[in-house]
């Protein structure tokens, strides 16, 4: 049985026309928005600003909510469809699971699109202003951010995100984040609109409101255009090491010669060092091994034995095994161990390692992926764990608890005797992989002090995709927002280095074996945005709520009277 919105009756020859054209117009919508979206380079993104003109030229003449929300469905998919294809892997090593998952996710996905819409039409039912169009962006805003908030998100198409390489224009999200970005998009397509439809009707009007859309892109613009020749980088940096190993992602779950793998890591990392760095970052779940779990002190000797021969600390992602007792403070997800009274929780992690010091300061990833890392609602619902699992055995994590940055000293030289002392501690970020397209959740660790974020990846799953240059130019964003140097090393690609105005000082290329050295800017100052986060979301849920509240009022006392 077709959803409502789905549902269409059968039109005379003249309307089945009518309709082929929306349609056309409404996939037009789709494209633009498709191609606006990176890895499409300057100057693609541009056509984000145009791309909801054909949309809305459809919408706003539907008066019911499943024509309204059949329009946005179809737009949302040809969207979907063209941005993250790349989902299901489609490759032959793929798990036919994530092919299922990466399949259907291009169908579910649009759905949510449909929250704005369905509340656009709430407006048009409430209000006796007739121009609620105006309202969408704080509608479209509200929906990105619940987005973000559920065990279903998926927010790789947050509409700012397609921004990223307009590095000019960005700028602005140190104040309003990338939610800010999607809505100021939104009103320049809705002023641009306006001109079009004006432009037989009103030369009056058809001015104004293209006048309207120009000054909001200058001013943004010159926004950008400011602080790029207002921003100072401070003077205190650090040389780091990015090894990019380009393992296969498939392979490496199925076993093989570790201490081969580790001294391949430990080669790159001693020629990162040989050009000075002194933190060494390999990427996300570099050894596929529970690396703390007490069976592998000879792979853990190595790893330190390199590292006090070279005074460098080591931050690498690696699976993480805790063990509990009865009587210990565990956390609420812990599972049974084969032993009594024993518990275990396991994290896609990362650790850092110091030369002097056997303490490994440890982090678990608390954003995991939807199905891929973790099955949404398997604490109410457990025996989904056990239906939905794919082949490399990574779909089971728990939730990470520990929102902590990590700290190691400062280490710089006297010039006198060129010895080396502690002058101060870097407080450094630390992400997995998705968790860095969560621009809310990064600010978190940024306000506890954090003057540099790394991001540990492993983007390969995906092959020679549009997935790895989204994900990497995603990270641009967390970068402006918050003015830190943001540092990518990915297991196959790609891994770079991105400073406080989002530009891409330094990245390698896809599936290659090599190692970034370069030195990064520790930044100490907040942003507004990263003060005040919560202001655009809150503007945006705060009206979405109160025209839902209208919709039902008005609902209400129509059946009352009746």
């Amino acid at each position: 049985m077709k959803p409502a919105f789905l549902k269409r009756k059968l039109l005379p020859p003249g309307e089945k026309s009518k309709l082929k054209k929306e349609q056309l117009l409404l996939i037009l919508s789709g494209i633009m928005l498709g191609i606006g979206f990176p890895p499409f380079p300057m100057p693609f993104p541009i056509l984000l600003f145009f791309s909801f003109v054909p949309y809305f030229y459809v919408v706003e003449k539907r008066q019911t909510l499943a024509g309204i929300n059949r329009a946005t469905y179809l737009t949302a998919f040809v969207f979907n469809v063209i941005t993250i294809y790349w989902v299901g892997s489609w490759q032959k090593q793929a798990d036919p699971f994530l092919m299922i998952s990466g399949g259907l996710l291009l169908f579910a996905n649009p759905l949510f699109f449909l929250i704005p819409s369905t509340l656009l039409y709430f407006a048009g039912r409430s209000l006796p202003n007739r121009q609620v169009i105006y309202l969408l962006p704080f509608f479209w805003g509200a929906y990105e951010y619940l987005y973000m908030l559920t065990e279903l998100s998926f927010p790789w198409l947050t509409l700012g995100n397609g921004l990223a390489n307009f590095t000019a224009f960005i700028q602005i999200s140190d104040a309003i984040g990338v939610i800010g970005l999607s809505l100021l998009v939104i009103y320049i397509n809705i002023f641009l609109y306006k001109a079009f439809t004006n432009i037989k009707v009103s030369k009056k009007k058809f001015i104004y409101y293209s006048a309207t859309a120009i000054i909001i892109f200058i001013v943004v613009l010159g926004y950008g255009f400011y602080k790029f020749s207002a921003f100072k980088e401070t003077n205190k940096t650090i040389r780091v090491g990015l090894i990019q190993p380009n393992l296969d992602p498939w392979g490496k779950w199925e076993g093989g010669n570790l201490n081969e793998l580790t001294q391949s890591y430990i080669s790159l990392s001693q020629q990162a060092v040989s050009k000075g760095a002194k933190l060494i970052v390999w990427p996300e779940t570099a050894l596929p091994v529970f690396l703390l779990d007490g069976s592998y002190e000879n792979i853990v000797d190595s790893i330190y034995t390199f590292l006090r021969k070279n005074n460098v600390y080591l931050i690498t992602g690696m699976p993480d095994v805790r063990y509990y007792f009865k009587g210990d403070k565990m956390p609420p997800d812990v599972v049974k161990g084969e032993q009594e009274n024993s518990y275990y929780t396991i994290y896609n992690g990362i650790l850092l390692f110091a030369p002097d010091s056997w303490r490994v300061q440890r982090y678990g990833k608390i954003k995991l992926v939807p199905f891929g890392e973790r099955v949404p609602f398997v604490d109410t619902f457990p025996f989904l764990g056990d239906l939905i699992k794919w082949g490399v055995g990574i779909s089971g994590w728990n939730i990470g608890r520990n929102t902590a940055n990590f700290s190691m000293p400062y280490l710089t030289r006297q010039s006198s005797n060129n010895k080396i002392f502690q002058s101060d501690s870097i407080h450094i970020t630390s992400l997995v992989c998705y968790e860095s397209i969560y621009p809310y959740f990064v600010t978190n660790f940024v306000k506890r002090g954090a003057e540099l974020i790394t991001v540990v990846t492993n983007d390969s799953w995906y092959g020679k995709s549009s997935g790895p240059y989204q994900h990497k130019d995603i990270s641009i964003l967390r970068a402006v927002e918050n003015r830190r140097t943001v540092i990518r090393a990915a297991n196959g690609g790609i891994s770079c280095v991105i400073d406080p105005l989002g530009r891409t000082k330094i990245q390698s290329e896809l599936f290659t074996k090599t190692y970034i050295v370069a030195d990064v800017s520790l930044e100490d100052t907040e942003t507004f945005f990263t003060k005040y986060p919560f202001i655009v979301p809150a503007i945006c849920s705060v009206i979405s709520i109160c025209i839902i509240g209208l919709f039902i009022i008005k609902k209400v006392k129509k059946r009352l009277k009746l």
